[in-house]
């Protein structure tokens, strides 16, 4: 470990430790990044993601207030379902019309059971192929939910309900738009035995299970917008920051932790998954303007090349920014420049800069290719150096 990065470590744990915390300092060391030694980027972050308060002295009780709240959701939401459903019907005379499957009331029991079933599928399918260029997601968790898995609850959990559910997962995806694909090129490389995550034992979990639990939790906590395809990939790096948290007390609680910081961040840029917000001045689509307006006042040559090619932003500008660029690059690569995006007051509009200086470093070949040589590059983008992208885009917003 050189001088400089000891001498980085030691500034964070200064700042730290103050009884409260100045948060323009930590933003300021954040930004360039935060180091992983001693779990210093889990604290950062939910910090930055205002889950912990500045305040050190409250720590203590808000983590115990927060993770038993999490522990009532998962009885409210998976457990207490799980033993009705397992109690429902058990003999012909038990079955009444309230109860039965084919009661057509909208509130029923049995309806909510189907609709929360069409969700659970698609967030199955989905975490299933989460990260699939790396192993972590499949492999057991350290910290198995004991309130799940104990041996003496007869009841049934998600994973039963995925295995005895009759309907199809494909029949019921709900992408977030038609004309762009979610994923990244690059990023389904991976071997077929990775894209499809087997089961553990039971007594085991794996921690794409974990985020099966905390997606399902969130879909059923936020009707109004329930899961959308892409959500996967804003938790995944989340709960793999907080699951490796090297610190056993925190990684203990990483699936509660995670739910909350997602949640809060969810709140932020949730109008990128409601379809009907696209064009307003919160949506997707003006955004995905503000990155070619930005492009615009900054390189105007580049600007003018892609608008005579018709290349519009929604081709590749909406995966960017919905997923925060966790499809662009490798695990890694996207803790570090989410370092950068949370410890930004005005974070998500230095990721339009993010993406603004993505196209700025390779305008020399979107400057020589034609439509689809620029369509290659933009969907699969070439650049693997975050930091010299953080770095350009700190020069665009140094420069306004």
């Amino acid at each position: 470990m050189s001088s400089l990065h000891k001498s980085r470590i030691a500034d964070f744990q200064d700042v730290l430790k103050e009884p409260s915390i100045v948060l323009e300092k930590l933003r300021e060391l954040s930004f360039s990044g935060i180091p992983c030694e001693g779990g210093l980027r889990c604290l950062c972050w939910k910090i930055l993601l205002n889950y912990l308060p500045l305040e050190r002295a409250s720590w203590t009780s808000i983590l115990a207030k927060q993770r038993g709240l999490y522990s009532q959701f998962l009885r409210e939401m998976i457990i207490q379902p799980g033993i009705a459903k397992a109690n429902m019907g058990v003999s012909r005379e038990d079955v009444t019309f309230e109860d039965h499957p084919l009661n057509p009331n909208p509130d029923s029991r049995w309806n909510t059971y189907f609709k929360d079933n069409e969700v659970l599928l698609q967030i199955d399918k989905d975490v299933r192929r989460l990260c699939p260029d790396i192993s972590f997601f499949q492999r057991a968790t350290e910290y198995p939910c004991l309130l799940i898995l104990d041996p003496q609850n007869e009841f049934e959990t998600l994973r039963k309900r995925v295995e005895q559910t009759t309907l199809k997962s494909q029949t019921v995806a709900r992408n977030r738009s038609g004309v762009t694909n979610m994923s990244s090129p690059h990023k389904n490389n991976a071997p077929p035995a990775l894209n499809e995550y087997e089961v553990l034992p039971n007594g085991c979990e794996a921690h794409w299970e974990v985020v099966e639990r905390i997606l399902f939790i969130y879909a059923k906590l936020n009707p109004g917008i329930a899961y959308v395809q892409g959500m996967n990939e804003i938790v995944g790096p989340l709960y793999y920051t907080f699951a490796t948290d090297p610190n056993s007390e925190w990684k203990e609680h990483a699936e509660a932790d995670t739910f909350f910081c997602f949640t809060n961040l969810m709140a932020e840029i949730r109008d990128n998954f409601i379809k009907s917000l696209d064009d307003s001045q919160c949506g997707i689509t003006y955004k995905m303007e503000k990155v070619y307006s930005t492009l615009k006042d900054k390189d105007v040559e580049l600007y003018l090349k892609l608008q005579e090619q018709n290349i519009k932003p929604q081709f590749f500008a909406f995966r960017w920014l919905t997923l925060l660029l966790s499809q662009e690059f490798l695990l890694p690569d996207v803790i570090r420049i989410w370092d950068s995006l949370f410890a930004d007051d005005n974070r998500f509009d230095f990721l339009l800069l993010v993406c603004c200086a993505m196209l700025i470093l390779i305008r020399e070949q979107l400057l020589e290719g034609d439509f689809t040589i620029n369509m290659r590059l933009l969907q699969d983008y070439p650049i693997t150096d975050v930091c010299q992208i953080l770095q350009k885009a700190k020069e665009l917003q140094d420069s306004k």
